[in-house]
């Protein structure tokens, strides 16, 4: 019959394209069948081939979903190297601003600070300006003493220089205002932030200086040892330096009056370096960690609690054998303890500064470890204190002993960077 090969052919391409369907898009495939064969058992050119492929195509597209979530995944970790690269890229430019020291020191936190700028910088911007605060109400209550005492001489000069003080802490105001009306608006530029400040701090540590100048006129009026040292701001600068060194000492009290109310700790009260070992001895209140008495870079922690804003009056006593220690707090004793670096004895020939941690000797000092507040009669013996002693010590008696290796007295001190001296208060207040 004429019309039985294109019959033929028509259902051979039916079978192909049924069994073509399970590969999406329908291919049409020619094949010529003999007359008297099966047309559905005819096998398409590449069929087999077509299955690999298939399988092929599966586990390439597995290895591209793989591929995608690795992607994904180097991406998120790219993000957050990014990040972090930028934290410290700007971290570096802070760093780098003019007057920032790039030295080191072997000092108890592993390094040397950056200068005082740098510290405060980090520190955050309601903290700051509460020091500022406190350093401005300070200020003013040293010129409300300036005020009687001038009013009891009657001086022109007085008057007028007191004047001029009471202006400049007006204005000091008004910058304070200033920054705490641009926090609460979030027009803060730390750069501009940190050369205010450097501004604010010269200005202070001028008006400290004038003031301790008007003061001398009251110290014909008192005795040698009534005065007390201010540190109004946690500074790598302001510290004061005792003029003598201490000897050799097998056993030692250390005591004075103390009133902080910094946060977090007050900082370094008394640092004590000689050549060779910076923490020769060393009492210290840093970060959130309890005070502690450092003797040869061995450590014992001091149960006191006096970061209130009152004065305290605290003793610590040792002696090299068994290294056994003593904790007084207001005349009554709060601690003690042993083994603090036994058969030592205090090294000679070394540098004693009041309100600083030294990372070397006389220097290396850290604005995190400065201390803050107000210090008055540091008294040194090179012996083990009685009970009874530190008693009269902490209750201002006139049968109070003053130390027989540093004995507090103005001629003893030098003061640096702002630190002041100015009448002491506390044994007043208790009498």
């Amino acid at each position: 019959m004429a019309a039985g090969p294109p019959l033929l052919l028509l259902l051979s391409l039916l079978c192909l394209r049924g069994r073509g369907q399970g590969f999406g898009q329908t291919r049409f495939i020619c094949t010529s069948v003999p007359l008297d064969g099966d047309m559905c058992a005819a096998s398409a050119p590449g069929t087999g081939s077509a299955e690999e492929l298939k399988s092929t195509v599966l586990q390439l597209r597995e290895t591209v979903l793989q591929q995608k979530e690795t992607i994904m995944n180097q991406k998120e970790t790219i993000r957050e190297l990014t990040a972090k690269l930028g934290r410290c890229e700007s971290q570096s430019v802070l760093e780098a601003l003019p007057g920032e020291p790039k030295g080191g020191g072997a000092g108890r936190k592993g390094g040397f600070s950056k200068n005082t700028m740098g510290d405060l910088s980090r520190a955050p911007a309601a903290e700051t300006l509460s020091q500022l605060g406190q350093t401005l109400q300070s200020l003013k209550t040293r010129l409300e003493n300036l005020e009687q005492f001038s009013r009891m001489n009657s001086s022109s000069q007085t008057n007028n220089l007191k004047d001029i003080l009471q202006n400049k802490i007006d204005d000091l105001e008004k910058q304070v205002l200033s920054r705490v009306n641009s926090l609460e608006e979030g027009k803060f530029n730390p750069k501009n932030e940190s050369e205010e400040r450097g501004k604010i701090e010269s200005t202070l540590t001028s008006l400290h200086q004038r003031i301790s100048d008007l003061e001398k006129g009251q110290k014909d009026n008192r005795p040698p040892d009534r005065f007390q040292l201010t540190f109004p701001l946690r500074t790598n600068y302001m510290y004061a330096k005792v003029k003598k060194s201490l000897p050799e000492m097998y056993a030692f009290s250390v005591c004075m009056w103390m009133k902080s109310n910094a946060s977090p700790g007050m900082g370094t009260p008394f640092s004590y370096a000689v050549p060779g070992q910076a923490n020769e001895l060393v009492l210290i209140e840093w970060g959130n960690n309890p005070m502690e008495i450092l003797i040869n870079d061995k450590v014992a922690k001091l149960p006191f609690v006096i970061n209130d804003g009152k004065w305290h009056h605290i003793c610590v006593t040792w002696t090299t054998r068994d290294g056994v220690w003593e904790a007084y707090q207001d005349g009554t004793q709060t601690g003690s303890g042993e083994n603090l670096a036994p058969y030592h004895p205090i090294k000679p020939q070394g540098v004693l500064v009041l309100g600083q941690e030294q990372d070397t000797l006389g220097g290396g000092f850290d604005a995190t470890q400065a201390f803050v507040g107000e210090l008055a009669h540091f008294n040194v013996w090179d012996r083990k204190l009685s009970p009874g002693e530190v008693y009269s010590l902490a209750t201002c008696s006139t049968r109070a002993l003053a130390g027989n290796v540093i004995a507090w007295a103005e001629a003893n001190i030098d003061i640096y960077g702002g630190a002041t001296k100015w009448t002491f208060e506390a044994c007043r207040q208790l009498n």
